[in-house]
């Protein structure tokens, strides 16, 4: 068959209503509505008051125990984290539950690792609970750590996990008994090292057969719950969350990413375990108190408290009447939220609905071509145009980023900025400007038709490669593909002229609406405003998803001469141009509303090193490009190596005068040789306060084997360092750790860097206060005061 014969532009585009204004009016409205919906349906639910139903969970209520939680900064080992597991024992026992202490040394969990070519270890104290089933077919754990960073009192992480769990468990109490046994492990030293979930996990009787774990975490101080990670095979776990989590917003694109990423909770040490699986949720918004003293009972949003506090109650009820025995669905499952509920489909529909959706776009193209709608030659101009703003959108947001970042500098240490919302809306209008501006360009050269069907054809490609490499994520643009092909062909089947092509492309940019905007507005705090590149990617998807609707904003394409011409190629610009003016002001506004103060301090990062052995001091900064009060006190970049507990080998520096305080005390208590071995056992004590103790050996020496505390670690040596193997130890008991090394060889020189640290930088000499307006980036080295002493065996 050859070519149809050549047809006018106008003709191109797969709807053509007679009252063009009035069908784009209608077309838009309607896809406000809808993402009207789906924000509302993402918005966390109004807090109940203290004196809410005794079986329900209250805000009010838990947040009662968030302000005796989050009084002061309580890290691990740290007298006002007795203070605090005090108060937790106190409330469980209250409640008429088995409550106890387990008192061990754990190490670290996970891919955290505080020392370089090292191994962390903790004192742990974790206060566990429980509540005994009726007729147990498992235990169900409700796990969060109530230890926080040094720099700030946790008021949200992981205060609002922690007050969540009291908050369920007094619900729980006061009802029936569930079927299950239902345990709440309170976990120590988590910001450290994960170790107290990690000793509960591998030592503790309970955790001995384990069970269903739900895990409570916070990384802001507002935004809706998410479900962000689960164990494998979660089908089954995610049906009870969707059904039992009266808000469940959670996807299992979050859960793709989350798995290649090097970042760790709780959760994490439980999953590490044979016989665990479960569930871990944590709100993500308003980053920027994120492990900084801003991060205090008051900065909590207390609707994020209550959704919280909701899921867990709800899930916790569910898996405690369920039969545990059968979670173990064989496969993971797909969710996203939808207004309402959790949509959700098995796993082993992903590839197969990824290669429909690539067919049913192709079958699009040709019936398009055979319609007289386009050519084959602008089918491929409209896919190969379509990469135009899926790359240039991401970039532009980049840059955008880069702009404002160097404009106020201080930005590169925060997370987020303090209030992000403009520069949200900026990388949005930046997205849609991206968009328009592309479609403008090409509209009349190569047709709607084409560039419609095109941007489909790249969601469908993208669905394909999401279904093999990160298949959680790839109803992302599977689904929408699928839509905007249904009313592709829809619209070809029927007049185009009439109003079902129209509503056609209203329902499938619909439903692109529904499946990408959530993501859009989510992965703003999960990355932060420095990766704000990905959310402008899925923001012209959903562009891409819509161009029948967005050809609705533009003239009838083609036909025109002269001087309608002209007037039609400048309506057409006017979406780019406001979109970009949009982007503009929105960036402008940022600025504008954005800027630090004393209650929203710039950060800043410092460090005192001691060496107690040559009286040598110096301050240390992760600021790459520092604020002008640290300036005062790092002129340039130096090597760390004497310090191997910093864990960077170069760090700012700046000279600093030497503070009169002792380096931990090293004895050894017994040294032996025998058969090409050395055995030294030694103790190190800290003679102040401190959060930690490291002790290094010298690089060229090789550990086989080494036991702190009695735990056994693996040995080793660095090449290239002066130090080389090293332990990591926080909260280290008054009276020192002991540690055995065996070491290779036996009869050669070795040497020892002991070092401590503790928190506080007000007492050293030459230290000058922050003034209000300059505050502590959230870093587990921030404010720490570091002295170390090489000891020679």
């Amino acid at each position: 068959m050859g070519a149809p014969p050549p047809t006018r532009a106008a003709d191109r585009a797969l709807a053509r209503p007679r009252r063009r204004p009035l069908a784009a009016l209608a077309a838009l409205a309607a896809l406000l509505a809808v993402g009207g919906t789906v924000a509302y349906d993402l918005d966390t639910p109004a807090p109940r008051p203290a004196d809410a139903p005794a079986d329900e969970f209250s805000a009010a209520r838990a947040y009662r125990n968030v302000e005796t939680i989050a009084a002061r900064p309580h890290p691990a080992g740290s007298p006002a984290n007795d203070q605090v597991r005090a108060h937790l024992e106190g409330v469980l026992r209250g409640l008429g539950l088995q409550t106890s202490v387990q008192d061990t040394v754990a190490r670290e969990a996970g891919q955290l690792s505080g020392a370089a070519a090292g191994t962390t270890l903790a004192r742990v104290r974790n206060v566990v609970a429980r509540l005994p089933g009726t007729d147990p077919t498992g235990k169900v754990f409700l796990v969060a750590h109530y230890d926080s960073v040094q720099s700030g009192p946790g008021g949200n992480d992981d205060a609002a996990g922690t007050s969540t769990i009291l908050e369920v468990a007094r619900a729980l109490a006061a009802g029936p008994r569930p079927r299950n046994d239902v345990v709440f492990v309170l976990t120590d030293a988590e910001e450290a090292c994960l170790c107290g979930a990690s000793a509960f996990a591998a030592d503790h009787p309970l955790a001995a057969d384990g069970g269903v774990v739900l895990n409570l975490e916070a990384r802001g101080s507002t935004g809706p719950v998410i479900m962000f990670e689960t164990s494998r095979d979660n089908a089954k776990l995610v049906d009870v969350f969707g059904q039992a989590a009266p808000h469940p917003v959670g996807t299992s694109f979050a859960v793709e990413i989350y798995r290649a990423l090097p970042n760790d909770t709780d959760f994490t040490a439980f999953l590490d375990r044979a016989g665990f699986v479960g569930l871990n949720s944590a709100y993500i918004d308003g980053g920027a108190v994120y492990h900084t003293p801003l991060d205090t009972p008051a900065a909590m949003d207390r609707a994020s408290l209550q959704q919280h506090g909701d899921n867990a109650l709800g899930l916790a009820r569910e898996f405690g009447r369920a039969d545990l025995k059968a979670l173990d669905a064989g496969h993971d499952a797909t969710y996203f939220p939808v207004p309402g509920g959790l949509a959700r489909y098995p796993g082993w529909l992903v590839l197969p609905l990824a290669v429909a959706a690539l067919l049913a776009v192709a079958a699009l193209g040709w019936l398009a071509r055979r319609r007289g709608r386009t050519t084959y030659g602008r089918l491929a101009a409209g896919f190969a145009l379509g990469l135009a703003p899926i790359v240039v959108a991401p970039l532009g947001a980049q840059l955008l980023w880069a702009g404002v970042a160097a404009v106020r500098p201080g930005y590169a240490e925060l997370l987020d900025p303090y209030r992000p919302t403009w520069y949200r809306l900026a990388v949005v209008a930046l997205a849609a400007a991206t968009l328009f501006t592309w479609y403008a360009l090409t509209r009349r050269r190569v047709g709607p038709a084409a560039l419609a069907i095109g941007g489909l054809g790249w969601l469908a490609v993208l669905g394909v490669v999401l279904a093999v490499l990160a298949p959680g994520g790839a109803y992302l643009t599977t689904l929408p593909a699928l839509a905007g092909a249904a009313a592709g062909l829809t619209a070809l089947a029927v007049r185009i002229d009439g109003p079902w092509p129209v509503l056609a492309a209203t329902g499938a940019g619909a439903v692109a609406v529904v499946i990408l905007l959530p993501t859009v507005v989510l992965l703003f705090p999960a990355l932060g405003m420095a990766m704000g590149g990905v959310a402008a990617l899925f923001a012209v998807l959903l562009g891409l998803a819509a161009l029948p609707v967005v050809d609705l904003l533009h003239p009838e394409a083609g036909g025109q001469r002269g001087l309608v011409a002209a007037r039609a190629r400048r309506a057409g610009a006017l979406p780019a141009v406001a979109a970009g003016l949009a982007a503009v002001v929105f960036a402008g506004v940022g600025l504008a509303v954005d800027r630090f103060d004393a209650a929203h301090p710039v950060p800043t990062h410092l460090m005192y090193a001691l060496d107690a052995g040559t009286g040598q001091a110096r301050w240390l900064s992760h600021e790459t490009d520092p604020q002008p009060w640290t300036a005062q006190f790092v002129d340039g970049v130096g090597p760390v190596a004497d310090f191997p507990g910093l864990g960077d080998t170069e760090l700012r520096a700046g000279p600093a005068q030497a503070a009169n305080l002792p380096a931990p005390k090293l004895e050894v208590l017994a040294d032996t040789r025998s058969a090409g071995q050395r055995t030294v056992r030694v103790r190190v004590t800290p003679q102040r306060p401190v959060r930690l103790l490291t002790l290094h050996v010298d690089g060229a020496t090789e550990v086989e084997s080494a036991v702190v505390a009695g735990r056994a670690v693996p040995g080793g040596r660095a090449t290239g360092t002066p130090w080389g193997f090293g332990i990591v130890f926080h909260a280290p008991p008054p009276e020192g750790i002991e540690v055995t090394l065996v070491l290779a060889g036996g009869v050669g020189p070795a040497a020892l860097r002991a070092m401590d640290a503790s928190d506080g930088l007000d007492g050293v000499p030459g230290f000058r206060p922050r003034p209000a307006d300059v505050g502590v980036v959230g870093s587990h080295s921030s404010e720490m005061l570091a002295v170390a002493r090489t000891y020679p065996l």
